[in-house]
């Protein structure tokens, strides 16, 4: 049985499922969907119309049905979770290359889409909803793959969308503010977080460092922890401009690896993705060998080099993934460092003027613009950013298109440019419609 939420995708056979979001009323939509050949409409208006069926909440009836065929349909997967504000992507996504590497018949499905058998498809939320992943379940099975990674996004968790689906293993990588329009505060977060126990049977991988990762450690069934201390001890690294060489311990033998990764916080990133792995059974000799296949991830300390300096695209878009790629390169620089930042609209607004001063306080050099504005006016967004700053090494350029023009035209040898904020991202959403920009690309234009 296919259910659908959206009328537009709805095709002859299929059941509507009519729910009212913050942005429509899926009931307004039911004569929509019929004429697209629904045979079912299920709703939580009481409506005499034929083939409809009222229940009290029609969120919470499909998140149990689709959740039940989900759970079915993935008992034969092995599916590895990974929650957390920061690293989500690139965990997984070296969680994934290291299945590919090592012949598994593997998918991922994040924020960068959702990838199978060299394939790419894109999809619209980190964590897609819950009638989405039941097609993407149904199209991995025929496609013969038995391991997925995944992204939870806290969004996901408090939805229930991941309803029915048991992790092998899982893992939380930090906690930091984000997202508190949607949870209002940091405890709601966690709390929020912490709900990925309730679907994973085997152990979480918890980063030794991040302070939260005490209150999982009191909840789960088993874990295994990294970072300082950790069952994955790691003690020391160096950084170079697009490696580092990183040393552990694990089971009381010293490894040594050099990672084609930038950043202290991509160290981490990449110790959990050797705790899933191990976790798995996988041998950890193995695991180094093939770390030197590992690619960098698109938008994710992305970087290009320049007869000038060097440009770098990040998707730093919170106040302590800004402050810890900032600190990155500042260890890295031998001359400036110029930052090209913003904010999106509709989202946490407490953060603007964090994030700021913390752009600022670490850069030679700001331009403020857009980012994702949404429905908001970008001149009000920015203000909420610069209003309260106590700096004169900024400026304002509202065009995103404009500020990396300027921030390419700025760089002098041995510079960086960080472009933060959109990483992978092909768009920009202004008045709420999607319009196409790739910061990559418009770099790459100025530079030719």
């Amino acid at each position: 049985m296919n259910y659908e939420t959206n009328s537009q995708k709805v095709k002859v056979g299929d059941i509507f499922i009519a729910i009212k979001g913050e942005y429509y009323d899926g009931h307004d939509f039911i004569e929509e969907a019929l004429n697209k050949g629904a045979i079912k409409v299920v709703g939580q208006k009481k409506l005499k119309l034929k083939n409809y069926k009222y229940v009290k909440d029609s969120y919470k009836y499909l998140v149990n049905k689709v959740g039940n065929e989900n759970k079915k349909l993935t008992q034969d997967f092995t599916i590895i979770g990974i929650t957390g504000t920061k690293g989500k992507t690139t965990t997984a996504m070296l969680v994934y290359q290291m299945l590919h590497f090592l012949k598994v018949k593997c998918a991922y499905i994040g924020t960068l889409g959702l990838y199978y058998n060299d394939k790419i498809i894109k999809l619209d939320n980190t964590t897609p909803d819950i009638v989405t992943l039941n097609k993407i379940f149904k199209l991995l099975k025929d496609e013969g793959i038995t391991h997925i990674v995944m992204e939870v996004s806290s969004h996901s968790l408090a939805l229930k969308r991941v309803k029915g689906l048991s992790f092998a293993v899982s893992a939380f990588t930090n906690l930091s503010q984000d997202h508190l329009d949607f949870h209002k505060n940091m405890t709601n977060y966690l709390n929020t977080k912490l709900k990925i126990l309730k679907y994973t049977k085997g152990p979480i991988v918890l980063n030794n460092n991040d302070p939260a990762s005490s209150k999982f450690k009191k909840k789960a069934r088993a874990y295994t922890t990294i970072g300082t201390k950790g069952d994955i001890d790691l003690f020391d690294y160096t950084l170079y401009g697009s490696s580092m060489i990183i040393n552990f311990t694990y089971n009381y033998s010293h490894y040594t690896v050099s990672i084609p990764l930038v950043g202290k916080h991509n160290i981490y990133n990449y110790l959990t993705a050797l705790g899933i792995m191990l976790n798995l059974g996988y041998d950890l000799h193995d695991l180094i060998n093939i770390t030197n296949s590992i690619k960098s991830i698109k938008g994710r300390n992305e970087l290009i080099k320049t007869p000038k300096g060097y440009v770098v695209i990040d998707y730093a878009h919170s106040p302590e993934a800004v402050k810890e790629t900032l600190i990155t390169y500042n260890e890295l620089k031998k001359n400036r460092i110029i930052t090209i930042i913003g904010c999106g609209g509709n989202r946490d607004k407490t953060k603007r003027p964090i994030m700021g001063e913390i752009a600022v306080k670490n850069s030679d050099y700001v331009i403020f613009t857009s980012d994702n504005p949404r429905d908001e006016d970008p001149k009000a967004i920015l203000n909420d950013i610069t209003k309260d700053l106590d700096a004169t090494n900024f400026e304002v350029i509202i065009d995103r298109k404009e500020a990396i023009k300027k921030g390419v035209k700025l760089l002098k040898k041995q510079d960086y440019l960080l472009i933060l904020g959109k990483g992978h991202e092909d768009y920009q959403i202004i008045n709420n419609k999607k319009y196409h920009f790739d910061d990559k690309e418009e770099v790459l234009k100025y530079l030719s």
